[in-house]
C-alpha cells in the first residue's frame, strides 16, 4: 500500500527567476489546489522599491509575510510561490500549518540572471536582475526543502516533487 502524504500546503521558494511560479502553477494544476503568487500580494511601496533596484528590508517584508500566512491558513490546501529566503520568513509562513512543505528550485546564478533579463524584457516584471545578487546573499537554505534542479524539464520537476512529497 502506498503511503499517503500529509502535505496540505506547498511553498515553492527561492530567488527571483528560479522558476517558482512555473513550478508552483504546475503543481497546483496537478493537485487541483489553489495557486497563489506572493508577488501579487506585495504592497505598492515594496514594488516601487524593487522597481527602483532597492532590496526590501525585513521591515518591508513583515506585513507581506503576515498577509501570506493568513492567506495560507484560510485555504485547506494551497501552493504558494514565494521567495521565503530566510528561516525567520519561513517561520512566519508556517504558523499553524504543520503539514506545509517547502520546495526549492535551484540553479546557477548565471542561468537565473539570464532568465530574469529575459522575463523583464518580455513582461516588464518589476524585479531587476541587479537585485539577484542580494537575494543569493540573503538566501538561507531550508534544511527540509525538496531541492529540485531548475535545468530539469518542467514535467520532470513536477514528477520529482510529487514523488518526494509522496503525493
Amino acid at each position: 500500500m502506498k503511503a499517503m502524504s500529509l502535505t496540505t500546503h506547498i511553498i515553492v521558494m527561492g530567488v527571483s527567476g528560479c522558476g517558482k511560479t512555473t513550478l508552483g502553477e504546475a503543481l497546483a494544476a496537478h493537485l487541483q489546489w489553489p495557486f497563489f503568487d506572493a508577488d501579487d500580494f506585495h504592497p505598492p511601496e515594496n514594488v516601487a522599491k524593487m522597481r527602483a533596484g532597492e532590496p526590501l528590508s525585513d521591515a518591508d517584508r513583515a506585513p507581506w509575510l503576515l498577509r501570506l500566512s493568513i492567506l495560507l491558513q484560510a485555504n485547506t490546501h494551497a501552493v504558494l510561490a514565494c521567495s521565503a529566503l530566510k528561516n525567520r520568513y519561513r517561520e512566519v509562513l508556517t504558523t499553524n500549518l504543520p503539514n506545509l512543505r517547502f520546495v526549492h528550485p535551484h540553479g546557477a546564478f548565471e542561468i537565473i540572471a539570464a532568465r530574469i533579463e529575459a522575463r523583464s524584457k518580455a513582461t516588464g516584471h518589476y524585479m531587476p536582475a541587479s537585485l539577484l545578487q542580494s537575494q543569493f546573499e540573503a538566501l538561507e537554505l531550508c534544511a527540509d526543502a525538496v531541492m529540485v534542479d531548475i535545468e530539469m524539464a518542467r514535467q520532470e520537476r513536477v514528477a520529482y516533487v510529487l514523488k518526494a512529497l509522496k503525493i
